[in-house]
């Protein structure tokens, strides 16, 4: 009894704190739309503006369509690779004189690249706008990717993949992805692996910049305290002569189905706890059913402690201190995953709950409450994506990129407004599958007690 007034009581607090904290951001969330000012420019780069005069910063981020979708699987990590080295030399500039550039001006200057997009972000005062883009625009337009500088990172990245070995989370994140995607560039690590690292070239890497790397295939988010025409006219005057790609380029499609079966993965090492991950395929990012799916996961693991599996493997079990889910929707189908630490001796008993509360989902749908408290905390929190320039120029070129609108952050809270019991009930029997999943265990598997 003590304990389901405890449960009760919790989600109480919940509900109203992240409900009094949508009164006091709602403004915030009002005056996000549209999200960004949007302008094509003649070379064919779009450009985001978004004029936040509270303080003398301002975030520019290029984004690009050069992540490792567009990579072959012998080149794996050619992506990744390329997108270090811009930083790291130009034409005119070393990697040193780039970094005393930047020093000097109090900058930030990065360059990183992800499955579906690269970045090169930079964060400076306003009155350094002039400097910090034809920084921005010389990593852009005219890397050297000087020999030197490939062998460095490339000995980097090796030496982090090595590192990554010790690290039974990263060793099971490792394993799920190659069983879940094969050989589509969602399943292999983003850094590749020690023979495509020594298999690229000089030339790959350069060939890779030159096809990826052109206006039309990038979105440059300005956000900060800048005047809309003129920082546009900054933009056109550094990055508008650049000429548009000579062809088309070509990138993976949809990851291979999986087969409805249980796959299991086993790793053996001496450890005191085992760490799980337990999924299947997702969805991609323009899935209509995105928010329903929102909503549904944060009720089932990605709620914290107001989420079932919390709640029955680490409250009522005392199994893990930690287990959580998540789908990671992309350009393609990306994953979604339940993952946990647990003692070797209650890997296959918190499996199996796991499991049960997949089953549950499916059969039983959710309470009214549950629902509640999901859409009052996903509603509530939204404006905290936004507190920051570096969030809002996130925000924005996510939003353009995968093309959800510049009203997004209007359409969001109706979205999940609209969301309703019975569509929590279809997304949970279309998308999760109990019957049919991958299951990873990095543990002392003689200590482990799991069954298949």
């Amino acid at each position: 009894m003590r304990k389901a007034i405890n449960s009760t009581m919790r989600r109480y607090r919940w509900a109203l704190s992240f409900s009094l904290l949508l009164l006091l951001l709602l403004p915030v969330l009002v005056a996000a739309a549209p999200l960004a000012e949007r302008r094509v420019l003649e070379n064919g780069l779009t450009l985001l503006v978004r004029s936040s005069p509270a303080l003398p910063i301002v975030t520019i981020k290029a984004t690009v369509q050069a992540g490792s979708l567009w990579e072959s699987k012998e080149r794996a990590g050619l992506a990744n690779l390329t997108a270090l080295l811009l930083t790291r030399g130009t034409t005119t500039r070393t990697a040193a004189q780039i970094d005393e550039s930047v020093d000097f001006i109090g900058a930030s200057l990065s360059s990183s690249a992800g499955r579906d997009f690269s970045e090169v972000d930079l964060t400076l005062l306003k009155k350094d706008i002039p400097q910090g883009l034809a920084l921005l625009a010389d990593v852009l337009l005219h890397p050297a990717f000087e020999q030197g500088e490939i062998a460095r990172k490339a000995q980097e990245l090796r030496a982090a993949l090595r590192k990554r070995q010790e690290d039974p989370s990263e060793v099971a994140e490792e394993a799920f992805n190659e069983l879940v995607f094969g050989s589509h560039p969602y399943g292999r690590p983003l850094e590749g692996s020690d023979a495509s690292l020594a298999a690229i070239t000089r030339d790959e890497i350069m060939g890779f910049h030159r096809d990826h790397y052109t206006p039309e295939r990038i979105v440059v988010t300005v956000v900060g305290d800048v005047d809309r025409s003129e920082i546009t006219n900054q933009i056109r005057a550094v990055l508008g002569s650049w000429p548009k790609g000579k062809g088309t380029v070509k990138r993976a499609t949809e990851p291979a189905p999986l087969q409805e079966k249980i796959v299991v993965k086993k790793v053996d090492r001496r450890l005191a706890q085992a760490n799980i991950i337990l999924g299947h395929q997702g969805i991609r990012r323009d899935n209509p059913d995105f928010y329903a799916l929102t909503v549904m996961n944060y009720i089932l693991g990605g709620g914290g402690f107001s989420s079932r599996l919390v709640e029955r493997i680490r409250e009522q079990k005392g199994w893990a201190y930690d287990v959580s889910s998540q789908f990671a929707p992309g350009l393609e189908r990306g994953s979604f995953q339940v993952a946990l630490q647990t003692k070797n001796d209650t890997a296959g008993p918190a499996v199996r709950e796991v499991v049960r509360e997949l089953q549950r989902i499916r059969e039983q749908g959710v309470t009214d409450q549950e629902l509640a408290d999901a859409k009052a905390y996903l509603i509530g929190s939204f404006p905290l994506r936004l507190d920051t320039n570096a969030k809002l120029a996130g925000l924005i070129s996510v939003v353009e990129y995968y093309k959800l609108g510049l009203d997004y952050a209007d359409r969001y809270r109706t979205l999940i407004e609209g969301v309703s019991k019975e569509d929590i009930l279809r997304v949970a029997r279309t998308y999760l599958r109990p019957e049919g999943y991958v299951l990873v265990v990095v543990a002392d598997q003689a200590k482990a007690a799991l069954s298949e």
